[in-house]
Parts: C-alpha cells; structure tokens; sequence
C-alpha cells in the first residue's frame, strides 16, 4: 500500500478528534454526575459497560452503550471524511483511515486524559469500530464473542476472543502492513486492558455474567 503524500497531513487531526471523541467515556459520565457515585469505586473498578451493568443496572445503562456507540461511530466516520477532505479516495487507504481514528478513538476510551487516563477496556466501542470497517471482521469478532459469552457466561472470555481475533481476521481482510500493524496495536490494548481477568479465568476465579443484577450488602 502507498499512502498518498495529502493523507499525512490527515493523519494528526484524525488521531486528536478520534481520542477526544473516546475520552466521552459513558460509564464515568453516568456514574460520575448523573448518579453521583463514581465506576470506578465499585466492583473491578473498571469504567466499562460491564462493570456499570453489575453495579448500577437500570435505563442508564443505555445511555452507557449510546454513548459508547455513538463516539465509534463519529471517530471513524470523521477519519473517512477527513481523508476524502484530501482528496484521497483510494479504498485502501479509506480503510488505513478507518483503523487510525479506531485505535484513537479506543486509547480515548482506555485512557481518558480529563478522568485520570482509567477508562474502559474498549471492547463495545471497539466492537462498534469492527463493525464500521468490514461485516467480514465484525462476523468474526462479534460471533466469538457472542458464542463465548453465552456458553461460558465467561464476557471477558469473549473480550479476549475478541482482542486476539482482531488483528487476524484484519489481515486476512486487508494484508497491508500499515493496517495489520495497526490492527495488531488494536488487539494487544483490548488483551493488555484485559489482563487481570485473563489471570482470573486461568485460575478459575473469574466472575460470570448474569443478566440480574446484584443486590447490595
């Protein structure tokens, strides 16, 4: 793949908008200064859909998948645009495009620099960004994880499914050095920000997922 000469002049503002989009974390915001008590202090402490779910439950936790969503979908959507604002229209580089603001767009959500840089571990927006660059690799990384966390009961069995699938299945779609080395960037933050509940399931300690919330003590 050549990369236009215009398109790296795209490539900075891309990656600024893509991370601040991410740092919109849904679960501190909700917690934060809706609810008033903060994510962060309860259950794993992670600041993920998840963790909000089992803590928090209720109609809020649609506001959390919106935000999540909708902060993917604007990261990625601006990088195509900025791209083609260069008059770069080559499909492959769209898709280059489309894997920078994705990796932005989830360092945003992992390490929101106005809370502290402890965010989430990117797995729903990181879902939402496979989806918006091939059904190909959405099929595979959602179907995974869908199957997994069904059976198992095991989310970060499926969120490890997820991460380590990404960066094949990209390659096989697309085998360009430049995205593939992106797409494996991608994979290794998912794992790395799953790294605890990887130890967790190999010791057999992890929790399962239910769909009813937990009562408090």
């Amino acid at each position: 793949m050549i990369i236009p000469g215009p398109f790296l002049y795209a490539l900075p503002v891309i990656a600024i908008v893509a991370y601040f989009l991410g740092c919109f974390n849904g679960a501190v915001i909700v917690s934060k200064y809706i609810l008033r008590d903060d994510i962060r202090t309860h259950g794993s402490g992670n600041a993920g859909l998840t963790n909000f779910y089992r803590t928090f439950g209720g109609p809020l936790t649609i506001v959390v998948i919106l935000c999540d969503v909708l902060k993917a979908v604007l990261a990625i959507w601006f990088a195509v645009l900025a791209a083609r604002y260069m008059r770069v229209d080559e499909a492959n580089v769209i898709v280059l495009a489309k894997y920078w603001g994705a990796l932005f767009c989830l360092l945003g959500h992992m390490f929101p620099c106005m809370f502290h840089f402890k965010g989430g571990k990117g797995i729903l927006s990181g879902g939402i960004a496979a989806f918006m660059i091939d059904w190909r690799i959405a099929l595979v990384v959602w179907g995974g994880f869908l199957l997994l966390a069904v059976l198992t009961k095991y989310v970060s069995l499926g969120s490890v499914w997820a991460g380590g699938s990404f960066p094949f299945i990209s390659w096989y779609c697309y085998p360009y050095l430049a995205v593939v080395v992106l797409a494996f960037i991608i994979g290794a933050l998912v794992l790395w920000q799953h790294r605890a509940n990887i130890q967790r399931l190999l010791a057999g300690t992890e929790n399962k997922f239910s769909l009813h919330k937990k009562k408090q003590e």
